[in-house]
């Protein structure tokens, strides 16, 4: 499990490199990652293009389906309701979170999105696979974009 999530924050490292925020995920079946994101909002100038989702596409094509049945998703940090929605229209089985996300968090922080017993699928729920060091990198991510801000109202 701990190797899946280290790929999932490879792919957040990416997301921060870009100067995106710092999510990364991967889908996996049969021991395999079949499906790779990370956040591209800003890039893409698209409000979808958050780490799941990108994550579930290619999941999807890989397979040549939406129906990702028997898959099971590693994110760095608590996906939003926009992406906890998309894990259950997939089918998603088990999804790893690293950090929670207390302002927006669907799976659990603010919302329960994936475990609502009123939607026609349920995605199981891991948190705190490797914890400090996801929340470390958005922390980080978010110190180095307040101290840039400070700066330039300074020049």
């Amino acid at each position: 499990m701990k190797n899946f999530m280290l790929d999932a924050l490879a792919e957040a490292e990416q997301a921060a490199a870009m100067g995106e925020i710092p999510i990364g995920a991967v889908v996996v079946k049969d021991c395999e990652i079949i499906g790779r994101g990370h956040n591209m909002t800003e890039a893409s100038k698209d409000p979808t293009a958050h780490a799941e989702i990108l994550a579930i596409k290619a999941a999807a094509q890989k397979l040549g389906g939406w129906r990702l049945l028997d898959c099971d998703m590693y994110v760095t940090c608590e996906p939003c309701s926009m992406c906890a929605g998309a894990m259950v229209w997939a089918r998603i089985k088990r999804v790893y979170i690293g950090t929670p996300d207390p302002k927006s968090g669907a799976c659990g922080s603010v919302f329960n999105i994936v475990d609502s017993e009123k939607l026609n699928h349920r995605v199981e729920i891991e948190t705190g696979l490797m914890q400090k060091e996801c929340e470390a990198l958005l922390k980080k991510f978010f110190k180095e974009l307040r101290e840039k801000k400070s700066e330039e109202l300074h020049l």
